[in-house]
């Protein structure tokens, strides 16, 4: 008989359990560009667990505000916060939130030229293009660049984002480090003045502008253009070769960072040394309350970053992003190990 009644208790503790797990929803929102792997984790970890993520891609900028105001479980940013958006985030929130790196990606020049394959740029010229002072393809700067290419006599049409980006973090960043003019009269950020061009919402929004617009071109996370079969420029790094994006050339970049990562987790691996290394490079971070109210939440939460960690890495790859290095695994477990629900460690 009590082997029975153990038997019945085991049985309703586990349907309990899945009941629970099966109703709990995680809500998060911000960067799209890890958006295609973040899908597929979601998907995937839903399918494992039953616990359910409502995920809203609506750029860096609004993940940042929505952590900020409380107004989501988690927040995703491809360029990590600034001391001033932390403090006004700890003063709102009454805690810290820990900057959690997912994934490494690449941030490619998407350009629709029809018949013109293999195009090389460099960060210099880049700069120019999107600051609006080399204004058509055939211009000497990209011909130096590419003398084998027949490049038409025609204006190029510049393509950004419309809303707060960390893609455009990332592009800028690079922009930054590389061109003095970029640097004096643009800079860096998620949301900025932009000297030319079309703005798109989103990466997709971006895409599809460079895929509809003969002549144009735009940055966009790897995963969009490979998606909407757009063509990339390979570009030059600090060692002087041309690299085009690949999770190896993107890894290549994410090795000295990995030997050297801040406590915080927050760093830029753009203009990286290394031959190999493709400069348009970036981490990917999910922003979590370091200490949150909902202690289910809280458990569940913990749960997924710990599996993104260890199985969900080897997604990345077929999804055109590059893993982790197993330095980063390592830092980022001892910060989710730092995770609290009402002040509580989470078992």
């Amino acid at each position: 008989m009590k082997l029975k009644t153990i038997i019945a208790a085991v049985f309703l503790t586990l349907s309990i359990t899945s009941l629970v797990s099966a109703q709990l929803q995680l809500n998060g929102a911000g960067a799209t560009f890890p958006a295609v792997i973040y899908s597929k984790w979601f998907d995937e970890y839903k399918n494992m667990t039953g616990v359910q993520f409502n995920y809203q891609a609506i750029g860096s900028g609004g993940g940042i505000k929505q952590v900020t105001e409380g107004t989501v479980d988690f927040g995703a940013t491809d360029g990590p916060m600034n001391d001033q958006q932390l403090a006004e985030l700890k003063s709102k929130r009454g805690t810290d939130v820990l900057h959690i790196p997912t994934v490494l990606g690449a941030v490619v020049v998407a350009y629709n030229l029809p018949g013109i394959n293999g195009l090389n740029l460099d960060g210099s010229t880049l700069a120019d293009i999107f600051l609006g002072k080399v204004t058509k393809w055939n211009d000497a700067s990209i011909k130096k660049l590419n003398p084998k290419l027949n490049l038409p006599d025609k204006y190029i049409v510049v393509a950004h984002r419309s809303d707060g980006s960390g893609t455009s973090f990332i592009f800028t960043d690079y922009l930054t480090k590389v061109s003095k003019d970029w640097e004096s009269k643009v800079g860096k950020g998620t949301s900025l003045n932009w000297p030319v061009g079309l703005g798109g919402k989103g990466n997709d929004g971006v895409a599809g502008l460079v895929k509809q617009t003969e002549g144009s071109v735009g940055y966009v996370e790897l995963a969009y253009a490979v998606k909407n079969k757009i063509s990339y420029a390979d570009m030059k790094n600090k060692a002087g070769n041309f690299v085009e994006a690949t999770f190896t050339s993107v890894s290549a970049a994410a090795e000295g960072a990995a030997k050297n990562m801040p406590a915080d987790l927050r760093v830029s691996i753009t203009d990286a040394d290394g031959k190999n290394s493709y400069p348009i490079s970036g981490f990917t971070w999910l922003l979590v309350y370091k200490n949150m109210k909902d202690e289910a939440k809280a458990g569940a939460l913990v749960k997924f970053l710990k599996w993104a960690m260890g199985k969900g890495q080897s997604f990345a790859m077929d999804l055109y992003y590059a893993p982790l290095p197993k330095a980063v695994v390592k830092l980022c477990e001892k910060n989710i190990s730092t995770i609290t629900a009402n002040g509580k460690k989470i078992k």
